[in-house]
């Protein structure tokens, strides 16, 4: 071990105070900009449950958003995606004018009935808020990735408010296998203080509660392995059908905005045609229902079908709300045949499908603790490291890297 001079401590108070200004820059702003976000897509969601008749117009509000990102938001297209290449390999700062058509884009995909989420929205604004920063005080280019980074924990974390598991998700996500340390400050301290800056903002998070937990045992550990190589399979039968359809839409159908318009039409013939409303939008309500009582069992598939034609064709918002929706009623379906609390699986599948979808066990189990409790850690470990290892290496984000295999090879 090199020697290391007693000095040493004292020559990081520069570094420390530089990360500390940025951090909580990038948290005042990432947090703000959640707060204001959530704000107006509660009350989307509150005026389509009103009139939901609006499904019928999502064809023409696809259309519409796709109009304006294909004049005026070409180079904020990539979205998370375009965030992540930049971490990799910093180019260009990010265009400022992602963060109002991230948060306008969705607000309109949810008033009008698609299912989608709101991370990848949250992530964007966080991302290219901590990019403008970077600019601002004309950063290193070492330095440049680790501020997005911390613009990725700091959105995820005040539109969740789950700060431990938006510090390492941001973190964890840019690569499979490989984590930058060298992050750790600037995420974790940007990921509690935009947490704290959205709560300041009035903001409320839904509250999940797992009930009885099954003691440790031979079968629930099983039960449990289980349920989380199934939890991994979902996962990865969406992130490669949503990848599929977005292939498929865009050699199809050159016109990026009739994509949407296509993937509207579909939705809302569903809607009328199967009675799928409840898979519209977030779907909360069906989520906290997953946790008190029996769902019905095809709700996972539902809401998975309804998810992959919305981002598929073009509609914006993000991918993980909906498979916290899929993955807790799947969890719900899984739980008399194997003989476990309703509630703990429904936990479970939670985080579980999410961590195969999108490659992250360690930030899904930290977030499984801060919703559910420290008593669920165990199982939660183990249902998110089994959905990780069976999710294969595809995953929601296109641009992440596989730094190490998941099975001991090495990337070259």
């Amino acid at each position: 071990m090199p020697k290391r001079s007693t000095l040493e401590p004292l020559a990081l108070l520069p570094h420390l105070g530089k990360w500390l200004l940025l951090s909580a820059l990038t948290a005042a702003l990432a947090g703000t900009a959640s707060a204001v976000f959530l704000c107006a897509l509660d009350a989307a969601t509150r005026w389509r449950d009103q009139h939901r008749w609006l499904v019928w117009l999502l064809p023409l509000a696809g259309s519409a958003v796709g109009w304006v990102y294909q004049r005026l938001g070409k180079s904020a297209e990539g979205g998370v995606n375009l965030i992540m290449d930049e971490v990799h390999a910093p180019k260009n700062t990010l265009p400022l004018r992602m963060v109002p058509l991230a948060l306008v884009s969705t607000v309109l995909s949810h008033l009008f009935g698609a299912s989608v989420g709101r991370e990848g929205t949250a992530v964007q604004m966080g991302g290219a808020l901590a990019d403008q920063l970077s600019r601002r005080f004309r950063l290193a280019a070492q330095d440049r990735p680790l501020l997005l980074m911390a613009g990725i924990s700091a959105g995820f974390a005040s539109v969740f408010g789950t700060p431990l598991a938006g510090a390492i998700f941001g973190m964890e996500v840019v690569a499979i296998g490989r984590m930058r340390y060298e992050a750790l400050f600037p995420c974790v301290l940007a990921a509690l203080l935009a947490d704290q800056v959205s709560l300041a903002w009035g903001i409320h998070h839904t509250h999940y509660a797992a009930g009885v937990l099954a003691p440790m045992g031979w079968w629930p550990v099983m039960a449990v392995a289980i349920a989380g190589i199934l939890f991994g399979l979902v996962g990865m039968l969406f992130a490669t059908a949503t990848r599929r359809l977005g292939a498929f839409m865009k050699k199809r159908v050159a016109y990026a905005p009739m994509r949407p318009f296509i993937g509207g039409l579909v939705i809302a013939a569903a809607v009328w045609a199967c009675d799928a409303y409840r898979y519209t939008g977030l779907g909360i309500p069906e989520i906290v229902q997953a946790f008190e009582g029996p769902v019905r069992p095809w709700d996972f598939l539902g809401k998975l079908l309804m998810t992959v034609v919305s981002i598929g064709s073009g509609f914006k918002g993000g991918e993980v709300t909906p498979l916290f929706y899929i993955g807790a009623t799947l969890g719900n379906a899984l739980a008399p045949l194997l003989q476990m609390p309703l509630g703990m699986m429904a936990g479970l599948g939670f985080v579980a499908v999410f961590a195969g979808a999108a490659n992250t066990p360690i930030a899904t189990t930290l977030m499984a603790l801060e919703l559910f409790g420290p008593q669920i850690g165990p199982f939660a470990a183990i249902a998110c490291v089994a959905a990780y290892l069976f999710s294969g290496h595809a995953g929601i984000y296109q641009a992440q890297r596989i730094a190490q295999h998941k099975y001991g090879q090495r990337q070259d």
